[in-house]
């Protein structure tokens, strides 16, 4: 197994990279990516450095491999911030030189098609961290959220234990970014219920990996980042989430089950699973349709544990992925699921 580097730590006055691997949003959406930006310097007292691709729609994978050389391999930009996510980044991953970026290992922050990303890393060696991506989380109209703000600070500043808590309120519902109106109050929320527990009788700490379900399925479909040696998972936390797309239960348990199918998803001791988003603007569902999903995605996850790993301790609706507030996760590093206690706890 490939050493794994935790890459030092900032602190306020550093210079971080802001880069766009996937889509380059920013150019069709600068009111959220400049607000995003204005935050990484009031908020966490950090300097945003972009790169030829970051505001650039439609830009060639080479030309977003060459922003990522160019931001691992400068000594004075001590993290990577993505701008946002989007459904090409796997098209980068051959472009990459691994070599480059095992030797300057940073902290590299983003979720959803970063997921491509944060596999690669993970085979590198190097941790990184689910979340945080400039345009979503940093610019959220009004306000960031507490939660958000609160892990993202200690995963960027801090070492050592961060217990995740549940959301007090959350909500998945977006609105529209090319509105000035929007920027005008934060989002409106719903309250929270808690996380529910499935053979929650022990304790798991493990080196975590996953990230966006539907990035993984195409990962594995292209046979790319993935270990062909599944036992390299053993005892570590799967952490799973679905996106914006709102896959179906169907593509969900048939996902999960080619990964027990590859001898894979039993390699862990225990899946958190993220809250899924139930809403978009595509399809607007009410609350109670948004119910049915959540419950036909849950019950999708059960099905495919009971056939593959019915010992693993699940822990669903984590606030980490595609809804709001989020949690930042380490990617690599490790994760404590406490059952009896009902916790989590990550190393940052």
């Amino acid at each position: 197994m490939t050493r794994t580097v935790h890459p030092p730590k900032l602190v306020p006055g550093d210079r971080v990279a802001v880069v766009s691997p996937s889509a380059g949003l920013p150019a069709l959406f600068p009111r959220p990516y400049e607000l995003g930006l204005h935050r990484l310097r009031t908020v966490f007292g950090l300097e945003p450095v972009e790169y030829p691709a970051t505001r650039k729609m439609g830009a060639t994978p080479g030309e977003r491999a060459d922003d990522l050389h160019a931001a691992f391999a400068d000594p004075a930009v001590k993290a990577v911030f993505a701008s946002i996510g989007g459904d090409d980044q796997i098209t980068v991953l051959p472009l990459l030189d691994r070599e480059l970026i095992r030797t300057h290992p940073k902290p590299f922050f983003g979720y959803s098609d970063n997921t491509n990303l944060h596999a690669f890393l993970w085979n590198t060696g190097v941790v990184s961290y689910h979340g945080g991506s400039v345009m979503v989380e940093l610019g959220r109209p009004g306000a960031m959220a507490p939660l958000t703000a609160e892990s993202l600070r200690a995963a960027l500043f801090t070492t050592g234990p961060y217990e995740v808590k549940p959301a007090g309120f959350w909500t998945d519902k977006a609105r529209d970014w090319a509105d000035p109106a929007t920027f005008e109050a934060e989002p409106e929320t719903r309250r929270g219920s808690g996380w529910t527990w499935v053979n929650a009788d022990r304790v798991v700490e493990g080196r975590s990996w996953g990230g966006c379900l539907e990035i993984i399925g195409r990962l594995l479909m292209a046979d790319r980042e993935v270990s062909h040696d599944p036992a390299v998972h053993d005892g570590g936390v799967l952490f799973l989430e679905t996106s914006e797309d709102m896959p179906s239960s169907d593509e969900v348990f048939h996902t999960l089950r080619n990964m027990g199918e590859r001898g894979l998803l039993q390699r862990f001791s225990a899946l958190l699973m993220g809250r899924p988003k139930a809403w978009s603007f595509e399809r607007p569902n009410s609350s109670e349709e948004g119910a049915r999903y959540a419950a036909e995605q849950r019950a999708a996850v059960l099905r495919a544990l009971k056939m593959y790993a019915p010992d693993t301790m699940a822990v669903f609706d984590v606030d980490l992925g595609h809804t709001d507030p989020q949690v930042i996760l380490p990617y690599g590093g490790v994760i404590r699921v406490d059952g009896p206690a009902r916790r989590i706890i990550v190393t940052y």
